[in-house]
């Protein structure tokens, strides 16, 4: 795992578990310490591994750096210098012809930097304030998907030169100006968190109007699912998380010192998780380990995993029919112990 904290330094741990327990602490493998002549100056704000290799990963800074790491040595391979602060990067999941990191900054242009050649090449314009959340769509790997603090939400095609497909309407208003014009809303106040399902279809976007949306990352749609309230006074970018290959899919969103998870297309509050002693910064899922990880101002990482199920009502009362069934065919001794009674008597 790869984290990025307030003091500049960046620290990768080892996720496997080697103690058997339950409960266990992982081990960092590497470090990017404040002695290092390479940290960042100020506070990290987005850390990735490069999607396809993990022997190099980038962060970006408040201290407005975009840097591009070599793994094994803990040195920078590049760097990217900008204007004002990094509030978020991202690299696609799942480009094959591009190496594209889009950036956000102070800056309401969206630089797009590329790792092959070292440069920025492309800027795109739209949006009217600093620009808080990045994603590319985990579908296809040209479409990009940008949050501002001017409360909209636009969509990209980086292959075309015309400006944003559309801007999200929290209305569902008229969509015949194609948005390139419209001035719409995603919320009432800063949006400042977005998160793509792992299929791609749907969009995630939480504002400091205290409201999350789900829209449908192909038509714009608002689905109109209601959340309720959810707490967000973050001034900057809000890292959220959305699961992938649970059934059903949850939004787990970081509420103060707790983590509440909605599910995604019913908006109802499924659990709070609570563990940290300070408010939580940050969320990510793993999908191939169904585990979640959160980060707080606590200086503490959480592992979370799923409870375990227990028995269903009427499966343990198939298990112990069919275990008296047994035991009377076979006789007293055949019982499995399983099944019995683990209430003692008072004469025990």
């Amino acid at each position: 795992m790869l984290s990025g904290g307030a003091d500049g330094v960046i620290v990768i741990y080892d996720l496997e578990n080697y103690s058997g327990k339950q409960q266990y602490t992982c081990k960092a493998v590497g470090t990017v310490g404040r002695s290092s002549r390479f940290a960042h100056k100020f506070s990290v704000e987005t850390v990735q591994w490069y999607p396809f290799d993990t022997g190099m990963f980038i962060s970006s800074s408040f201290d407005k750096t975009m840097k591009v790491w070599d793994t094994e040595t803990l040195k920078p391979a590049d760097r990217f210098i900008f204007d004002g602060n990094v509030y978020c990067h991202h690299m696609s999941p799942v480009a094959r012809k591009h190496s594209l990191v889009a950036v956000g900054t102070k800056n309401p242009k969206l630089q797009l930097c590329d790792l092959k050649s070292g440069s920025r090449i492309h800027v795109l314009q739209g949006h009217r304030a600093e620009i808080l959340s990045v994603r590319w769509s985990p579908r296809y790997e040209h479409i990009l998907a940008t949050a501002s603090a001017d409360s909209t939400v636009r969509l990209w095609d980086v292959r075309r030169a015309s400006g944003s497909l559309f801007t999200l309407d929290q209305h569902n208003g008229d969509k015949s100006k194609a948005a390139a014009e419209a001035v719409n809303t995603a919320h009432n106040g800063r949006v400042n968190g977005l998160c793509f399902s792992g299929d791609g279809l749907y969009l995630v976007t939480t504002g400091t109007d205290d409201r999350m949306h789900l829209w449908n990352s192909s038509t714009g749609e608002n689905t109109l699912v209601n959340y309720g309230k959810v707490s967000n006074e973050s001034r900057k970018g809000l890292k959220f998380a959305v699961s992938g290959g649970c059934s059903p899919d949850c939004v787990f969103v970081p509420c103060g010192s707790s983590v509440a998870a909605y599910g995604l297309h019913s908006g109802e509050l499924v659990a709070t998780l609570r563990g940290h002693y300070n408010n939580v910064d940050c969320c990510d899922f793993h999908p191939d380990y169904q585990e979640l990880y959160t980060g707080g101002k606590d200086c503490n990482i959480l592992a979370w995993i799923p409870a375990l199920r227990g028995p269903d009502v009427e499966d343990d009362k198939h298990l112990r029919n069919d275990a008296n069934a047994a035991a009377a065919t076979a006789g007293p001794a055949a019982a499995n112990s399983a099944f019995e009674d683990a209430w003692s008597s008072e004469e025990d």
